[in-house]
């Protein structure tokens, strides 16, 4: 075989297509030790960035999880409360007081910080400073203890919601999942708080943007605080985790009402006036209850609360007795009929079940205010309904139910883009904006704080009595603060 100089001469043709003789490569082109270990630090980085997201959507799909299993187990809880009133009526006057004081007992007795929505605790562990204090109330005992402790409050007929707890319960479940990640830093572990809070209200109602909205308005410091795609991911990805376990559905099904500019838009007027007034007022009972009772009353409350949340049962049986069962549990049913105009409710609905949400809260049990603030705006616009010939019944009853419930919270967009969402409506969604607006105008006249907010103030009163409560507030303080210095 020739070598390549006698094939060269042999063939001279080929010799301008030979390689040529290649220079020696430099030195700084061989990786050095430097380059090796910059590329594994990077590669390193890379892989704990990845590492540490994976586990954030896995708390994420956790959070859908379980509020679709908290979801199943309150149905499963109303089943059996439906059966025990189908054997007799007269049963709740022993099942009501009998659970509410059961409640009471456990909660005081081995699960302090269970008490109560569930969204104040949020609030408050927020701007607590005393991190052993949010590792007790975020811990997943509680959570696990406010799943059932609401769903022993639902079985024994009183009138609260699942939502407010999930709020908690999606926080805490953030929290251990940033525990786990070693994160010690105090802005990231809020930030995961509220997450899981935002993430608990879109799979709860399956609204994602009133999960959002909901982070912004009512847990975060204020309007201008930039939303963290930490939060926007949780909120995306257990709203995906609810809708693959149950399907995408719309928590009161699908509305086609619609408010023209007109004369229709008296309704708006109406309902965002009486909203305001009733929820309005609602808060700031609530708020002044829980900043206590003076007198001899007030003595009873505190030294027997057991007995006291037996007396609250007692209460709402007798008040059930009266409505006919219609102000046991959540009133989901009740105002899904009511919106979509499948059954009629008598006008002292609204009037009873604003009664029974009272009483339920001032017994101390477990249990959220969103589900049963939803009813008893929908029986108040109902009610309104009948004077308002010229709008859509419908149209009237979403127009109650957006300015009560804006009214109570004190958070007009979360309102809106709530009862948009669940009723899969976006042709009055102006006309849910300024009814909303209206009654919050209205509240603040009557309620001049945020009722969350006020109840988180008392809750770090009570936690952590040494730390300052001026810093709790949500975006409505601030805006409203905001707005009279400007006037000043």
């Amino acid at each position: 075989m020739l070598c390549m100089k006698c094939y060269t001469r042999l063939h001279p043709f080929f010799l301008p297509f030979m390689p040529l003789r290649m220079p020696p490569m430099p030195a700084s082109v061989f990786p050095t030790t430097e380059s090796l270990r910059h590329l594994r630090e990077h590669a390193k980085a890379g892989t704990v960035n990845w590492r540490r997201k994976f586990i954030y959507w896995s708390g994420a799909i956790m959070v859908g999880v379980v509020a679709v299993g908290f979801a199943t187990l309150a149905d499963a809880a109303a089943h059996v409360r439906d059966h025990i009133l189908k054997i007799s009526p007269l049963l709740m006057l022993l099942v009501t007081p009998g659970g509410l004081a059961l409640s009471t007992w456990l909660t005081r007795t081995w699960f302090r910080g269970a008490q109560g929505s569930g969204i104040p605790q949020a609030i408050a562990c927020m701007h607590l400073n005393n991190i052993t204090i949010v590792d007790k109330v975020l811990s997943l005992r509680i959570a696990f203890a406010k799943i059932l402790l609401t769903c022993l409050g639902l079985l024994s007929g009183a009138s609260i919601g699942r939502e407010g707890p999930t709020v908690q319960v999606g926080a805490s479940v953030m929290h251990t999942v940033g525990h786990y990640m070693g994160i010690t830093d105090l802005t990231r572990q809020r930030a995961l708080i509220k997450a899981g809070g935002a993430a608990g209200v879109a799979a709860a109602f399956n609204t994602p943007l009133a999960g959002i909205v909901f982070g912004i308005e009512e847990l975060a410091h204020s309007f201008e605080q930039r939303t963290s795609g930490t939060m926007l991911t949780c909120v995306v990805i257990s709203g995906v985790t609810a809708i693959a376990l149950v399907g995408n559905y719309t928590y009161f099904g699908h509305t086609y009402s619609s408010v023209p500019v007109g004369t229709s838009w008296l309704a708006v007027l109406a309902c965002g006036i009486i909203g305001g007034l009733c929820g309005g007022g609602f808060s700031a009972l609530l708020v002044r209850m829980s900043r206590g009772i003076s007198g001899a009353f007030g003595t009873f409350i505190t030294r027997h609360p057991v007995a006291f949340a037996a007396l609250c049962g007692l209460v709402l049986a007798f008040i059930g007795l009266i409505s006919g069962g219609m102000t046991y549990g959540t009133g989901y049913v009740q105002a899904r009929d009511i919106i979509m105009g499948s059954d009629q409710y008598p006008a002292s609905f609204f009037v009873l079940k604003l009664l029974a949400t009272i009483v339920s809260y001032c017994s101390g049990i477990p249990g959220g205010l969103f589900a049963p603030s939803l009813s008893v705006g929908a029986g108040m616009g109902g009610w309104v309904a009948q004077f308002l010939p010229h709008t859509a019944p419908g149209a009237v009853v979403l127009l109650g139910t957006v300015a009560y419930f804006a009214a109570v919270t004190q958070s007009p967009l979360t309102a809106t883009v709530i009862v948009m969402e669940m009723c899969d409506n976006q042709q009055i969604t102006l006309a849910l904006l300024a009814s909303a607006f209206l009654a919050f105008g209205v509240s603040r006249t009557l309620c001049s704080h945020a009722l969350y907010g006020a109840l988180a103030v008392r809750f770090v009163r009570t936690t952590a009595p040494k730390q300052s409560s001026a810093s709790v507030v949500t975006a409505t303080d601030t805006a409203r603060r905001a707005s009279s210095s400007k006037q000043s």
